[in-house]
């Protein structure tokens, strides 16, 4: 690797974690039940989540997060601004993100994986092994 491509790699890394640092210590500002519900929401990004590259996901963390500053400071209860139902709630969230879109174009891959899955093991019905 030379020096150069080094340099990038090196950046990327240490300004991600520069970053994802300064956002759990804006975290930790935040009222303790403001700070459980983003928490909670952030462990469902991170495991059901953006997708695609870590600056897009940082991008979504940091509007999640200024979203709860400011109904913190105006006073904007967790069920306000979450809903009934808070997967829905981040559904749409993420769908507000260009890469949100990811999530169609995947799903719709597995359910055709999943079809032509069933018309292979469909043509095999009746063959003993």
């Amino acid at each position: 690797m030379s020096d150069v491509d080094r340099g990038g790699f090196i950046s990327k890394v240490i300004g991600g974690k520069k970053r994802w640092r300064a956002h759990k210590a804006r975290t930790r500002e935040l009222p303790a039940s403001y700070r459980t519900a983003l928490e909670a929401l952030e462990r469902y990004l991170m495991y059901c989540g953006p997708g695609g590259d870590g600056e897009r996901a940082e991008s979504m963390f940091e509007d999640l997060i200024d979203l709860f500053e400011q109904s913190a400071a105006n006073g904007t209860t967790i069920r306000e601004i979450v809903g009934e139902d808070p997967v829905e709630f981040l559904e749409a969230f993420v769908r507000n993100y260009p890469d949100g879109k990811w999530r169609i174009r995947e799903r719709k891959r597995l359910t055709s994986a999943i079809e032509r899955a069933a018309g292979e093991s469909t043509g095999s019905e009746g063959i003993s092994r």
